[in-house]
């Protein structure tokens, strides 16, 4: 799986390899074949701004947006999804630090959510209706808790390692 993570925001102390290995964490628990190409691209307010006034028509910087290329599907049980390029997730890191913030969990969580949910718009799901949003939004807390999960046992093996 081919993973590309560009901080262009300017913004410091983002952690580009724990966002790749977040990205992969989503793919795999998606079923995405493992020839899969995705880029995530960290933006400051004014390129997103245009992108949001371009590609939504609404005005301001939004938090995340994404591009999907190849138009690829999750896997299921058993198979994964074709290869292709996924496409791209441009996410605006300050706005994820308002948006973190106000809901009290932090930019860091709230990037891991925006990264999350702009993969799986990139495979097809959707909040536009009652029951895409309840299944969008479910499936994104399961895998976020899933990746939580698993970050927590990586640390613990790190400290132990030491």
């Amino acid at each position: 799986m081919t993973i590309e993570v560009a901080n262009e925001s300017g913004v410091t102390g983002i952690d580009e390899e724990r966002l790749s290995r977040l990205a992969r964490h989503v793919l795999d628990a998606m079923r995405v074949h493992p020839l899969a190409e995705l880029s995530v691209v960290l933006v400051d307010e004014s390129p997103m701004t245009d992108l949001h006034v371009r590609w939504m028509d609404e005005p301001g910087p939004t938090d995340v947006l994404s591009f999907p290329m190849d138009e690829l599907r999750p896997g299921g049980p058993g198979r994964t999804s074709d290869p292709g390029v996924l496409g791209d997730v441009i996410i605006c890191p300050q706005v994820a630090e308002r948006q973190g913030e106000t809901a009290g969990h932090g930019t860091r969580a709230e990037i891991d959510l925006l990264c999350t949910h702009g993969i799986l718009h990139l495979l097809g799901f959707d909040h536009a209706e009652p029951e895409e949003h309840k299944e969008m939004f479910g499936l994104q807390g399961e895998i976020l808790r899933s990746w939580a999960e698993s970050e927590a046992a990586r640390s613990d093996g790190d400290e132990r390692s030491r």
